[in-house]
């Protein structure tokens, strides 16, 4: 495709001997990532599943969604998705359907029946994080529906890479440490773009892939921060923009102060609050100041140049810059 700007920056010098290189076969699928099986899929897809949440009807049509989760990685999308499908008019499938990255090849109407069941006025909708870093998954959204609305929850690049290795590191304890795959070569301070942890939060660099086929009204960026710090001030910009009544507030949410983010709760139930699993909330290992110093000067660049391509800032060197 097209190389925009910040294709073109990741070619050039920040600093004298960091020199950034973006290498061939960068939007292939991440090995380390997380996937949906087929099994899960075909129990979402089956014939009386309830895969669109607690109360979805055995009645209505399967329906292609009209809006996707489509990133990011480690950003918060899971709290998103299952923030917004406590709403009555949206019904969203739990697992990663993974359909315009991995299973394309299936077709629509297999995708179709992966989704769950709706009534007339109700919103279809699913996530998967890695279709923001797919080359393909614009060019094949936009020829399922020009219109679809596309969500992308994005956090601190830096935060995000070491929440990404950390997952990686629980499932396989025996990797390089964070600090080793981060480098090219540690001494002249080269980063390594090509590793996915570092990669995905190069949010530029995907964005100008979208911004090919989709304007930027038909997407919305929801920060993972406020996600946890101001659950119900994001999630009224989600229904605004879904053209939702604003259901989803306040009282949907409760902080657990153990896990360090919001629960999810029925404002008319007297049942415990739903904590994500606990796969979330991991304890980041201790990473070296320096490397944590190196990737903040690396970031920048391409979260000003995020913010200019959004219009929207967030604020991620301030926040860095109060600790």
């Amino acid at each position: 495709s097209r190389e925009g700007a910040a294709g073109a920056w990741l070619r050039t010098a920040l600093a004298p001997g960091e020199v950034i290189t973006a290498p061939s076969g960068a939007f292939e699928r991440d090995p380390q990532e997380s996937s949906t099986t087929d099994e899960e899929l075909g129990r979402a897809g089956s014939p009386g599943s309830r895969g669109g949440g607690s109360t979805t009807p055995d009645y209505g049509e399967k329906r292609l969604p009209q809006a996707l989760i489509i990133g990011v990685k480690k950003g918060g999308t899971r709290a998103l998705l299952e923030a917004i499908r406590a709403h009555p008019d949206v019904r969203a499938v739990g697992t990663e359907p993974h359909f315009f990255d991995r299973n394309y090849e299936k077709g629509l109407e297999w995708y179709r029946n992966v989704m769950p069941k709706t009534l007339e006025g109700q919103i279809t909708m699913e996530k998967t994080p890695s279709y923001f870093v797919t080359n393909e998954a614009p060019r094949r959204i936009h020829s399922m529906a020009k219109d679809t609305k596309l969500i992308v929850v994005v956090r601190n690049p830096v935060t995000r890479a070491i929440s990404d290795y950390t997952q990686t590191l629980s499932k396989k304890p025996d990797i390089p440490t964070f600090e080793v795959l981060a480098f090219k070569n540690r001494t002249l301070g080269l980063i390594d773009a090509s590793w996915s942890a570092i990669r995905i939060g190069i949010y530029a660099l995907h964005l100008e892939n979208w911004l090919q086929y989709f304007p930027l009204s038909q997407i919305l960026f929801v920060s993972g921060e406020r996600l946890i710090t101001d659950p119900a001030g994001e999630m009224a910009k989600v229904q605004d923009f879904l053209g939702l009544k604003r259901i989803v507030t306040e009282k949907h949410f409760y902080f657990n102060k153990t896990k360090g983010f919001p629960c999810l709760k029925k404002p008319e139930d007297s049942s415990a609050p739903r904590c994500l699993g606990k796969s979330k909330g991991r304890t980041h290992p201790k990473i070296d100041p320096d490397v944590i110093h190196r990737l903040r000067k690396f970031y920048k660049p391409f979260n000003v140049m995020f913010y200019q391509m959004t219009g929207q800032d967030f604020q991620w060197e301030q926040e860095e810059s109060d600790k």
